[in-house]
């Protein structure tokens, strides 16, 4: 699907990151934007300063005002080319140390999130035979790392679900893309930077540019997969050669990358 000024799109998380790059990335492109996230005044400030941009104050994780205003776009847009999935939280520590709130709220958000706004915008496409989703997962959802087991579980969850979905669409004129990026310079960390284990390499964060171009890109060539940078690619070994990846991710990221030897 060619993204263009007859594209209407919704972007979730699109305040920060890669979320408010990959919405800026539309709007030069001359699409409809609705922005969702939580923040009213960081929506509206960005809602504007892009052209066509329509901000839409909703949690996700709350299904009825997800399902407000998602219609209210639809509603006010006549109609939706594009979905992008891509609110996400982050709590890092071992697992047994993150607090249950912490927990509950990197599920709700980070899947069922992707689920409620998935399923609330695509009937819109599939009623005109035309459309696009994006799930943006992560390179953890390929292999998860020591202390980002909910996270990279929350991860997992949206491959599986995005992977079953693109084929469930065959032959609906509505397609989907799986997105899964590196480390990113986002604030997803901002509030933990101090306690992140030793594995984590900031220095190697890509823009979120790089990100939201390859988006874009993937949109328009209908890509299955997207994954930036590319070497992400090779965490996808994990399910064929584990002890491999292990070893290799020690000599990259340290021992804390693969604590536990076979």
């Amino acid at each position: 699907m060619e993204i263009g000024p007859g594209t209407r799109a919704i972007v979730s998380g699109a305040t920060r990151g890669i979320g408010r790059s990959t919405a800026r990335s539309l709007a030069a492109r001359g699409a409809t934007v609705g922005l969702l996230a939580r923040s009213t005044d960081e929506l509206e400030a960005l809602a504007a300063e892009l052209p066509k941009a329509v901000a839409l104050p909703a949690d996700v994780a709350d299904r009825d005002a997800t399902q407000a205003a998602v219609s209210s776009f639809i509603d006010g847009a006549g109609g939706l080319e594009l979905l992008v999935a891509n609110a996400g939280v982050a709590h890092t520590g071992p697992f047994l140390e993150l607090e249950p709130d912490q927990v509950d709220e990197m599920v709700q958000v980070n899947f069922v999130g992707t689920l409620n706004v998935v399923r609330l915008g695509l009937p819109a496409m599939l009623a005109r035979g035309r459309g696009h989703v994006v799930v943006v997962s992560s390179g953890a959802a390929l292999r998860s790392f020591p202390w980002t087991a909910v996270y990279g579980g929350t991860k997992a969850a949206q491959k599986g679900f995005a992977e079953a979905l693109r084929h469930e669409l065959s032959g609906s004129g509505v397609s989907l893309t799986t997105v899964y990026p590196g480390e990113v310079r986002t604030s997803l960390h901002a509030h933990e930077r101090q306690k992140m284990p030793d594995w984590f390499r900031p220095g190697d964060a890509i823009p979120p540019e790089v990100v939201s171009e390859a988006i874009v890109d993937g949109v328009n060539r209908d890509r299955r997969e997207v994954h930036v940078p590319g070497n992400v690619r090779l965490l996808g070994l994990n399910s064929l050669a584990p002890g491999l990846v292990d070893r290799l991710l020690t000599l990259l990221r340290g021992g804390g990358a693969a604590p536990r030897r076979y």
